[in-house]
């Protein structure tokens, strides 16, 4: 299957400039982390380890993939415990 992803236009990318982005959280990583996108030009960012938002570049996105992995496998054997243990 092919992805096909839209480029922004010089409109978007106008809008954004005179009146800002708008971003709307596109992943959620943990808790903490997320991934924004602007949805008129698709500019993305993510949160840094002092919680500011910079730029998702690949390096970040591989980052984030792996403390989502991490995360996700930390919750599941908090829950796998939570209900293992028998109740006193």
């Amino acid at each position: 299957m092919k992805k096909t992803t839209s480029k922004p236009t010089f409109f978007s990318k106008l809008y954004c400039h005179i009146f800002g982005h708008d971003y709307h959280v596109s992943k959620k990583v943990t808790r903490h982390v997320k991934e924004y996108k602007c949805c008129h030009c698709k500019k993305e960012l993510t949160t840094n380890s002092n919680g500011k938002l910079t730029e998702l570049t690949s390096t970040f996105k591989e980052i984030n993939d792996v403390l989502e992995f991490m995360y996700h496998k930390k919750i599941s054997r908090i829950r796998h415990k939570m209900y293992s243990t028998p109740a006193a």
